[in-house]
């Protein structure tokens, strides 16, 4: 293992649009802007996470034009300078990429670079915590890439999976495997195979490299994408960087970074490259309100409903309505969000259709409830 301490950049991406949490969460508002659970919105829980281990001024935050001003107000001011703001959106390889090259320029040389998204929620923070210096760590070694798994609760077919093999290079306090390969999406009966087989963690998408090794593994496997954003790291800091950002970065190519680099470089190097480190954090993706039920209730059946409210022969029903006295008589596990200017009803184990709504208003071009 090298010796060479570099400094810690992270990464978050905020830039998602969090559908399934509609009414709530809108275009210029979306979940990870939004206090769901917990002190603070996701986003702020997120940098507050990281805080210990990574300074203000080396905090990066990914988004959108439309999301940027909400995004800059909830972070430090050390961080606000550090916001990048895709035109378009272009899944995790572009938006990581941009990101390596601004750590590159403002760094003047290597660095290591963690990848978080926005909108998790992590129950046990200290135990994360020490779980991502083990990660930086393994990261050190020029070409390594480490992922953190979550180990499976249930068999989920709504996670991608990554498969571990042969023995642990970490210490008994936090294992860390190599990675076999990464798995999509399974069908139900693949999933319980998964789980049963304890070799199998949830991919949640935090990621830990070096700027150079990330950089290199693009330029192998997305060499176009990285052509494209060399020639743009010329211009950071320069008065024509914003108008070339608008010109190229259309022209990336829209894929994760999980199929553009990490399933070849499991695949293609002769010793391991890539690593994952099983995280038992008390994680949450936080996925629909569903999930938001399940983070909040404490006992079978129980309803959530804020603070004030009375529910006869009702039970496992989650309602969000702000400010106003909430009653309910012989309702059973429903979802109920009210705002102002609309009404989500649903079943509790329908919540995961809530983005078809979404998608129904989009098609009817109905923008002010988007």
């Amino acid at each position: 293992m090298t010796t060479e301490k570099l400094p810690v950049h992270a990464v978050i991406l905020a830039g998602g649009r969090g559908t399934r949490f509609w009414p709530r969460s809108r275009t210029r508002t979306p979940k990870q802007l939004l206090n769901i659970v917990g002190k603070g919105t996701m986003l702020e829980q997120t940098v507050a996470r990281l805080r210990p281990l990574v300074p203000a001024a080396r905090i990066w935050t990914v988004t959108n034009a439309q999301q940027e001003s909400a995004v800059r107000k909830q972070l430090a001011k050390a961080s606000r300078a550090r916001v990048l703001v895709e035109p378009v959106g272009r899944n995790t390889a572009a938006a990581i990429a941009l990101a390596a090259f601004h750590i590159q320029h403002f760094a003047k040389g290597d660095a290591l670079m963690a990848v978080l998204p926005a909108d998790h929620c992590i129950a046990q923070t200290s135990k994360y915590q020490d779980i991502v210096g083990a990660a930086l760590h393994v990261a050190q070694e020029p070409g390594r890439m480490v992922v953190l798994g979550i180990p499976p609760t249930r068999p989920e077919t709504g996670f991608g999976y990554i498969e571990r093999t042969g023995t642990a290079i970490g210490s008994n306090e936090i294992p860390v495997y190599p990675v076999r390969r990464f798995a999509e999406k399974p069908g139900l009966e693949t999933a319980k195979e998964y789980l049963a087989s304890g070799n199998y963690q949830w991919n949640a998408g935090m990621f830990f490299w070096r700027v150079s090794t990330i950089l290199d593994e693009l330029m192998k496997h997305l060499p176009r994408t990285f052509d494209v954003l060399q020639e743009l790291a010329a211009h950071i800091g320069t008065g024509k960087y914003a108008t070339q950002l608008r010109k190229v970065y259309p022209k990336l190519e829209n894929i994760s970074v999980d199929y553009a680099i990490l399933e070849h470089a499991t695949r293609a190097a002769p010793k391991p490259q890539v690593f994952v480190i099983p995280a038992e954090v008390g994680w949450s993706d936080v996925g629909s309100w569903e999930a938001v039920y399940e983070l909040l209730t404490r006992s079978f059946g129980e309803n959530i409903y804020g603070n004030a409210g009375h529910f006869i022969e009702s039970s496992g029903n989650f309602v969000s309505s702000p400010g106003k006295f909430i009653a309910a008589i012989g309702v059973n596990n429903l979802v109920i969000v009210e705002t102002p200017d609309a009404l989500l009803i649903c079943p509790r184990d329908r919540a995961q259709d809530v983005g078809k709504i979404v998608k129904w208003l989009e098609e009817r071009k109905l923008q002010n409830l988007l």
